[in-house]
């Protein structure tokens, strides 16, 4: 796209009317849309609706994985930097392969000389704190440690948007907490542009810049909601007056969407 229509300066994504259909056989599904989103470099913006409403097939669009069937979508990207990369609900890791192999994978693709490729994968591994482990092998970890290992991956290969599909919903809630607070010290040094779906309003709350509710199916953009709390966030910001007020307000918004997805027999992706 011509730079002169990039809406300003720090500008990374923006979504115009993106749509995705899916054919079965005789019939049409609309997946998602028409979706508007613009995101602005280093921004945190998190997306919540209702399940089946086309947030992962929105997250697969940016990355790549598929074509929208109608719409636009404009990325603005550094030269020389890779443009994103993905963490994904069930980890992702490569069984057959240690930790650091795993971290270094997007770096082997990308043929990165191995003595670079296993200093970053090695930089990665002790900033997500797995240092000690990089010769062990997935079946031997945890959950969350597995988790870990994907989302150091992720960011390996210093992707210039980082996506998120729901990735400490496997998780138990104590582990879950752990990973949030994880991400956001990692986040906070870079601030790299995350977008990051997730059903938990808490999660999207402690996390985010702004929180994005998406309709039922197909989905649309139906309230754009900027968080207000500073940064750094604390532990302790879960359980203030003002965090349970706004938690309530974007439930209000969230509900009806449910309720919706609910009604017309959507609850299954």
């Amino acid at each position: 796209m011509d730079a002169k229509t990039r809406p300003d300066t720090a500008t990374k994504l923006r979504a115009n009317g993106v749509e995705r259909q899916f054919i079965s056989g005789k019939s049409k599904v609309q997946a998602l849309g028409p979706l508007d989103l613009t995101v602005r470099d280093g921004e945190f913006v998190c997306l919540v609706g209702p399940s089946g409403c086309g947030k992962s097939t929105f997250l697969r669009i940016v990355n790549g994985l598929l074509p929208p069937t109608a719409g636009t979508l404009d990325l603005w990207l550094d030269d020389g930097r890779a443009a994103t990369s993905m963490v994904f609900q069930d980890y992702g890791v490569l069984p057959w392969k240690t930790v650091l192999a795993n971290v270094r994978f997007g770096l082997d693709l990308a043929k990165v000389p191995r003595k670079e490729a296993n200093a970053r994968a090695a930089d990665w591994i002790r900033r997500l704190g797995l240092a000690g482990f990089e010769k062990a092998y997935p079946a031997t970890l945890s959950g969350g440690m597995r988790q870990r290992v994907a989302i150091a991956r992720a960011l390996a290969v210093q992707p210039q948007i980082l996506l998120m599909d729901e990735p400490f919903a496997a998780v138990d809630a104590q582990m879950r907490v752990v990973l949030q607070e994880v991400l956001l010290k990692v986040w906070e040094e870079d601030r790299r542009t995350v977008i990051f779906v997730t059903h938990s309003l808490e999660e999207a709350l402690v996390l985010g810049d702004r929180v994005v509710v998406v309709s039922a199916r197909p989905g649309r953009v139906v309230a754009d909601i900027t968080v207000p709390f500073d940064r750094p966030r604390a532990g302790d910001l879960r359980g203030t007056p003002e965090f349970a007020a706004l938690h309530q307000d974007v439930w209000d918004v969230l509900r009806d969407e449910v309720q919706a997805s609910l009604a017309a027999g959507k609850e299954s992706t």
